[in-house]
């Protein structure tokens, strides 16, 4: 299995090589050159399996001869067994057709950990066989980072960034990032919003001296392998509702399009999904761009649901690049559009595409509020405002028609995360596990700098192990 970019200009590589990139060198993201399409039968095999068995017979044919079957299988079991859950990714129902998959029972309470656990273990594999180091940069509107600290704190052959906007993520999720105090892990308080530090992000790897000299590497979602793992909880929660004998639905809470994606590749491998619902909360770009076909950012709202906070959504590129039957031409001519007017138009044909595969949500600050009062006075089950986001825009879309096929609602972070905002909801303050029950005590670790690249650039520059070691190898 070979890696190409959505812009076309950057060589195919290797799984491994596609690992350790994360952003191709002409601004674009990887895909696989074609995607393993399962049978019913071969669906239907997995039923029964544990999370781990099915994660490895998912991920292997895009992995292909860089690791052995064996020490995948070893990598994958290691990572769901820091999960409090023995199912890891327990289904409960809600409501007539209505579930909730619990992503949030790892190590950080996020979705991101069910990914960032096995992206550490197959990162810091893939760089102690070749005897490098890497620089990981990360933004993160708040769950992205604090899972790739729980990942990467200690490992000798990474020096970790993660950028997150200051003061605007939750109490819980900043101490999660600051409060680790690891040798190799650096929490930056960037002055801005979420898309200034995925632009600073997207800056420094489209530069490519700097990029080869610090061993530059992602683990936002624009690292194929994060889409990859999550690719599975897919198949596990349709399997247990019928699946493939069954079409089963998903609404995904989302900011930065990767969760959801991992739903269009799992629906292009066989897996019949009949609706992937782009659940956001008042950054509604993607609800705009799919109700007119004009992509066009605004300025990012602040909302209790601060992982969505997010108006440029960079796994959009991914799905273009699909739309446009991989014409790298158009997806090329539509990020140009974007960087030079900050918006673009999607094609009628390709838009077209979209819509037959994704239905799209806004869902307001008082219907959030709305939903986890109403799901907590009917089941007793609290949800954090990003899960009553998903589960609001389930039900809309069950009131237009669409509730007979059962509805999987991606509930992807442990309400304790944001504490303020589900106790102002629900008359409940929800208590965080008690692995890490003296969160709130630990001594912080930060750094703030202003939102401008060279600034970030310097201060990564002077932290960074990787440069003199790599260029000693």
């Amino acid at each position: 299995m070979h890696y190409i970019s959505t812009r076309g200009n950057a060589p195919s590589l290797t799984f491994s090589a596609a690992l350790l990139s994360g952003l191709a060198t002409d601004g674009g993201l990887y895909l696989p050159q074609a995607y393993p399409h399962w049978q019913a039968g071969d669906i239907a095999a997995l039923a029964g399996n544990s999370f781990a068995d099915n994660v490895a017979a998912l991920i292997a044919p895009y992995i292909g001869p860089d690791l052995s079957a064996e020490t995948l299988k070893t990598m994958i079991e290691a990572s769901y067994s820091t999960f409090r859950h023995d199912a890891v990714a327990p289904l409960v129902q809600i409501d007539d057709h209505l579930f909730l998959l619990e992503l949030f029972h790892g190590p950080t309470l996020a979705f991101k950990d069910v990914a960032m656990q096995l992206l550490g273990r197959l990162m810091d594999h893939v760089l102690r066989q070749s005897g490098r180091r890497a620089t990981i940069v990360g933004a993160t509107s708040g769950d992205t980072g604090a899972a790739a600290i729980e990942a990467f704190r200690g490992l000798d052959n990474v020096d970790l960034f993660i950028l997150y906007p200051h003061g605007r993520v939750s109490e819980v999720q900043r101490r999660q990032m600051t409060g680790v105090g690891a040798a190799n892990v650096h929490a930056i308080a960037l002055e801005g919003t979420f898309d200034d530090a995925q632009s600073i992000v997207k800056g420094l790897f489209n530069q490519p001296a700097c990029r080869d000299e610090l061993g530059l590497s992602a683990v936002n979602s624009i690292n194929w392998a994060r889409i990859l793992a999550q690719i599975s909880y897919y198949f596990t929660a349709a399997l247990s509702l019928g699946a493939p004998h069954r079409d089963v639905s998903f609404s995904v809470p989302t900011g930065n399009f990767g969760d959801i994606f991992a739903g269009y590749v799992a629906k292009r491998m066989g897996l019949p999904i009949n609706r992937l619902t782009v659940a956001t909360n008042s950054n509604d770009l993607l609800v705009r761009a799919l109700a007119s076909g004009l992509y066009r950012p605004r300025d990012v709202v602040a909302t209790q649901s601060p992982s969505m906070d997010i108006q440029v959504s960079s796994n959009f590129e991914r799905l273009l690049f699909e739309a446009y039957n991989r014409d790298v031409a158009k997806v090329c001519e539509a990020m140009a559009q974007l960087s030079r007017e900050r918006q673009f138009d999607i094609a009628a044909e390709a838009l077209a595409r979209i819509r037959r595969d994704f239905a799209a949500e806004a869902v307001s600050e008082s219907e959030t509020r709305e939903e986890m009062q109403r799901t907590y006075r009917a089941t007793g089950i609290v949800i954090d405002p990003h899960t009553a986001v998903g589960v609001a825009a389930a039900r809309r879309q069950g009131r237009r028609g669409a509730g007979a096929t059962p509805t999987v609602v991606l509930a992807t972070a442990h309400p304790a995360k944001f504490p303020e905002a589900v106790e102002a909801a629900t008359g409940v303050r929800p208590a965080l596990p008690p692995h890490l029950a003296d969160l709130m005590t630990r001594r912080e670790h930060r750094t703030r700098l202003p939102n401008d690249l060279a600034t970030v650039e310097s201060f990564i520059r002077s932290r960074s192990r990787a440069a003199q070691h790599n260029s000693a190898a």
